[in-house]
């Protein structure tokens, strides 16, 4: 008995070397099985492991085929082990062992013990087998069989859990004894072989997990790739890794993006019809499918309510004709082959992005049998024959598995991070055009004067000066040289369609600098241009083989350069794949991008075969230059939104001194009304007491001629008296005297008067005045600068006036335009010829609008429409000076623009003026001059302010 102990001991040394030296299961079950019937010396032995619905497969055989058919691969149904039966081989892992000649089975369980330790024999306790399994293993040819139950661990498990994996089965076509200590040995290899499986579901986790981790880093460097993220390319790549037909990504409208996108790919559910198409997310089935969403159970089809919510979950579908909740879109899916249905809810930080939807195709599966049977039966009788028999399902639903389940919701998350990270960059981009059309149109309506374009030129110059982009594309040149071991680095840029120059340099060796070379014009062709534009590379390898121009191929031979590698700059995605510099075809039409520029690797000494890794290289400091570029754009257009904060700050000021003219012709209207009020009361007193003071002046001179009648020999001291005050002169003189203070005080009556007029503080809101009386206040408040003074004639105003009818108007903001055109008038004549200077005054009415131009001089009353009521006044005021320039003309509105020097005048007048007439009375305020022949203006304002719709 020595020698077969130790074959047996043997055998288990082998089979536990086996295990330990390999992972692969199915190697180490066929070596387990070929072992164990060499030791037993028995006809077949096989390991037969379980499904999930209690049915099994015979996954490794070793046989004697001449005397027993192979089972190898072929499946057995669940009622040929009961269900009792196999919770006797997990609970009290119960070996058998059945003779069939005596009719008796042998069972001996399995105590578990907390050491593993299986030395101690078991006994084996016989009693009569079921007839019905005789006739099962007769039917097969087997007299004597043994069974071992194969118990896995999950040692993952935070529990310790077990589950019933297969059986180790051995049979013999004739009667055989099965020793204690046989039982013993084939017990420890099926230990050994507990282990190899839990070492092997290891390593298929782990390999499953890395293969999870390639198809995210797959996934993930398409997705986060900006700024192209290759959605479709990723999408793809998903459905592949699923194993499925077909998948959609359905990105949901938001505040930037008001339509939804849906990306697809492979078999896809059509919904709506050709003229309203619909995306099946949007329908309203499966947006009600969503919010009530049940997991499906896999094994019977029933569903169970989830309480984690859908935006942290999938939502699983196996077999959509067992999900009544989607049978309103059953017609969706008829015409197609899709059973399977994965939806991955797209969440970003709570935020909802879409869905990933996978479809899977219905299969057609086909199972191999250990003979025929009737699954309706429930095996009441025992097979005759376990000939292979061949079952075809069709249209069979593939079950998602954890795998996939566990893979698609990794891949959601990098989905949402992409969709999440393209939308924020799509909302940037739309944020910098618009905000670049914005700085275009705002700088296009601010004009600034002649020395504030200078200083902001020269503030430009300066900050380009310092800008660290050529100090970037210097370094970028130089690094290239170094790392590519070439003769010449250049960047060259493009200042107009075909021709550019050299802007940085370096170089090696004493080759020619092409700083200072210029390329003759079109050296770079249209279709050259378009190749390049679409992103693709310039490889020349040789000068003189490439296919150039002789143009081209004379200037590249005088610029020393023997092979090039010309990448573009500006251009997004660049191709990877190497195109000639010049090509026969025209280009295809692609979305194109405006080239900036080149940078290009040069190669002086000899020609050079490009690595890709050299192309690489190039193509990503290209991206660095690109980079570079933008954000010195990026600095420009800052700069720019500086000036403009400047610029309107400087508005900000000219409103607030326009605000101060405004407040200070207020104060001053208020401090004339009240000068001319406190002028007008003692005035009044003088004015009407001169008539008494006249006439008792006369009525004493009456007297002394009464008293010269009748007494007409005065007394001596009245004699020295009419003497010394000189009665004849004072007779005479005092009628005078009193005539000029009466003329005086109604001199300064008529002032206070205008300066009441001018002021009109009584009549802040519209009035109906008499136009005429505010034009002689003003000009009466300006007599003193019209009339002559010594060497200066004065001033000729010739008036025109017309039949004017009262006007409705603001009368106090009127006479504010009548002083501020008079007076720019009258500046205007102080340095002209003083003998003919002169302003004409015209006013008339007219029953429509007049456009025409006129002539400063040309001042002649329009005559008003007949057969019509006249709606507008015209008045017209019109000086003899030198002109004005027509550059000048275009400004005189303008606020703070004045030809003045500087305490002469603000340049506030005009513009005011304007303000009052055009906006304030709704009328027509225009200037028209030519030098040499005086400046005419002409105001033009509604009689009722109604009917220009000014309230």
């Amino acid at each position: 008995m020595l020698q077969p102990e130790l074959d047996q001991e043997d055998l288990l040394r082998r089979i536990t070397n086996r295990i330990r030296q390999s992972l692969e299961l199915q190697e180490i079950l066929n070596a387990t099985v070929a072992e164990v019937r060499s030791l037993l010396g028995t006809d077949r032995v096989m390991v037969y492991r379980f499904n999930a619905s209690g049915g099994g497969q015979v996954i490794a055989e070793s046989v004697n085929t001449n005397r027993l058919s192979s089972l190898n691969g072929l499946n057995f149904p669940a009622d040929d082990i009961p269900e009792p039966a196999r919770q006797l081989y997990l609970t009290e892992r119960l070996r058998s062992i059945v003779d069939v000649s005596q009719g008796l089975i042998g069972l001996s369980p399995l105590e578990p013990s907390e050491t593993d330790d299986r030395c101690t024999p078991q006994p084996i306790h016989y009693r009569p087998v079921d007839g019905c399994h005789i006739k099962y293993l007769r039917a097969m040819g087997v007299q004597s069989s043994m069974v071992l139950p194969i118990v896995h661990y999950d040692i993952q498990a935070q529990r310790s859990q077990k589950r019933l994996w297969g059986l180790l089965v051995s049979h013999h076509v004739t009667p055989r004894t099965i020793s204690q200590r046989e039982l013993q040995i084939v017990q420890s290899v099926v230990d050994q072989v507990s282990i190899a499986i839990a070492q092997s579901n290891l390593l298929s986790q782990t390999r499953q997990q890395h293969q999870i981790e390639a198809t995210i880093n797959r996934v993930s460097t398409l997705l986060h790739s900006l700024p192209t993220i290759q959605l479709q390319a990723a999408l793809q790549e998903t459905v592949s890794a699923l194993s499925s037909g077909g998948g959609r990504l359905y990105i949901a409208p938001d505040r930037v993006n008001p339509r939804a996108e849906c990306l697809i790919y492979g078999t896809q559910p059509t919904c709506g019809d050709e003229d309203s198409p619909t995306t099946i997310e949007e329908h309203p089935v499966f947006v009600q499918w969503v919010r009530g969403y049940k997991t499906v159970d896999t094994a019977n089809g029933s569903s169970a309510s989830n309480s984690t919510p859908v935006g942290c979950q999938p939502l699983i579908v196996n077999d959509l004709d067992q999900v009544s909740e989607l049978a309103s879109l059953a017609p969706a899916f008829d015409a197609t082959p899709i059973r399977g249905w994965l939806v991955i809810p797209l969440y970003y930080r709570s935020s909802f992005l879409g869905y990933l939807s996978i479809f899977r195709s219905q299969v057609m599966q086909e199972i191999l049998w250990a003979g025929e049977f009737n699954p309706k039966e429930k095996q009441r009788n025992p097979r005759e024959s376990f000939e292979q028999w061949r079952e075809v399902k069709q249209n069979q639903a593939q079950v998602w598995t954890n795998y996939d389940i566990e893979l698609a919701i990794a891949l959601g998350h990098h989905f949402a991070m992409a969709i999440e990270q393209y939308k924020l960059y799509a909302q940037v981009q739309a944020l910098n055009s618009n905000l670049e059309c914005q700085v275009a149109e705002r700088t296009a309506k601010l004009q600034q004067s002649l020395e504030q374009g200078r200083a902001l030129q020269r503030v430009t110059n300066q900050i380009r000066s310092t800008l660290d982009l050529k100090t970037t594309l210097q370094t970028i040149v130089r690094e290239v040289r170094q790392l590519l071991n070439t003769d010449r680095v250049i960047i060259y840029r493009f200042t107009d369609d075909s021709h550019g120059q050299v802007i940085v340099e370096s170089m090696t060796g004493e080759w020619l600098s092409l700083l200072d070379i210029d390329d003759p014009q079109q050296y770079f062709s249209k279709a050259q241009i378009q190749v390049y534009k679409r992103g693709n590379l310039g490889v020349i390898k040789d000068v003189t083989q490439a296919r150039l121009t002789p143009a081209q191929q004379e200037f590249l031979q005088h610029c020393q350069v023997q092979a090039a590698l010309i990448v573009p700059i500006g251009v997004e995605n660049p191709q990877t794949n190497e195109i000639p510099v010049m090509l026969d075809i025209p280009p295809c039409p692609r979305w194109e991008q405006p080239l900036w520029g080149f940078l290009i690797a040069q190669e002086c000494k000899a020609r050079r075969d490009w690595l890709p890794s050299e192309i690489k290289l190039l193509k990503k400091l290209a991206d660095q230059a690109a980079v570079a570029i933008q954000q010195a754009e990026l600095f420009t257009h800052t700069q720019a939104q500086a000036q403009q904060l400047a610029s309107a700050f400087h508005h900000l000021k000219q409103t607030q001194a326009q605000l101060i003219q405004t407040e200070k012709m207020s104060s001053l209207g208020q401090l004339i009304a009240g000068v001319a009020h406190e002028i007008n009361n003692p005035v009044n007193f003088i004015y009407g007491n001169l008539v008494y003071t006249s006439q008792y002046a006369q009525d004493l001179l009456n007297i002394i001629h009464s008293y010269q009648k009748y007494y007409p020999q005065p007394e001596p001291e009245i004699i020295e008296l009419l003497d010394l005050i000189d009665l004849e002169f004072l007779e005479g003189d005092l009628p005078k005297l009193l005539e000029s203070m009466k003329m005086g005080s109604e001199r300064i009556r008529k002032l206070v008067l205008s300066l009441r007029n001018f002021s009109r503080l009584d009549q802040a809101e519209k009035k109906l005045v008499d136009i005429h009386e505010g034009i002689e206040s003003t000009l009466l408040i300006l007599q003193y600068r019209l009339k002559g003074k010594p060497n200066y004639p004065g001033i000729q105003v010739i008036k025109n006036y017309g039949d004017l009818p009262l006007v409705e108007c603001y009368p106090s903001q009127l006479n504010q335009v009548f002083m501020n055109v008079l007076s720019n008038a009258i500046d205007a004549l102080e340095d002209c010829d003083p003998d003919n200077q002169r302003i004409t005054i015209s006013t008339t009415v007219q029953s429509k609008t007049i456009e025409n131009q006129y002539s400063p001089n040309n001042t002649t009353q329009i005559e008003k429409n007949q057969g019509s009521s006249p709606t507008h006044i015209i008045i017209q005021v019109a000086d003899s000076g030198s002109g004005i320039s027509s550059e000048i003309l275009s400004q005189i509105f303008d606020p703070f623009f004045t030809t003045k020097p500087i305490g002469k005048g603000t340049g506030l007048g005009l513009s005011i003026s304007y303000q009052i007439i055009v906006e304030k009375h709704g009328g027509i305020f225009k200037c028209s001059s030519q030098p040499g022949e005086g400046t005419g203006f002409w105001i033009e304002i509604p009689i009722r302010q109604s009917q220009s719709g000014e309230e």
